[in-house]
């Protein structure tokens, strides 16, 4: 039972990541987004937000994994774009050199309107 007034001891003990928490946390968010970190953890992730709000290695955690996986997979596509593939190639250069596509625009053609006259689909050979 709650003893004295509201926000005087009530509720649940906040949690706090342990250092191996921490570390498993770094590795599982270069795959995995905050949602499904805090299903690994069973927290919620609102529960998560507030852990990196009071522990900043949290938070740092989170984004170093995150930046790591990112930089390894820039790294392959950059590998891959060196060894030819076009389509490494073409996405590099659209999202790191400004690269884009222009769309042609589009011209309406105005409705034609064919009249026949009936005289000439009667018409016999003399």
């Amino acid at each position: 039972m709650k003893k004295g007034r509201q926000g005087e001891g009530g509720g649940r003990p906040s949690v706090v990541f342990t250092e191996k928490q921490v570390i498993e946390l770094e590795a599982l968010s270069s795959v995995l987004t905050k949602g499904q970190i805090a299903d690994y953890f069973c927290i919620s992730e609102t529960t998560l937000r507030k852990i990196e709000a009071r522990q900043p290695e949290v938070s740092d955690a989170y984004k170093k994994g995150a930046v790591k996986q990112i930089a390894d997979m820039g790294n392959n596509l950059v590998k891959l774009a060196k060894e030819g593939n076009v389509a490494a190639n073409i996405f590099y250069l659209k999202t790191k050199g400004g690269w884009q596509e222009l769309q042609q625009e589009v011209q309406e053609i105005p409705p034609i309107n064919i009249v026949v006259d009936s005289r000439a689909t009667n018409a016999t050979a003399e």
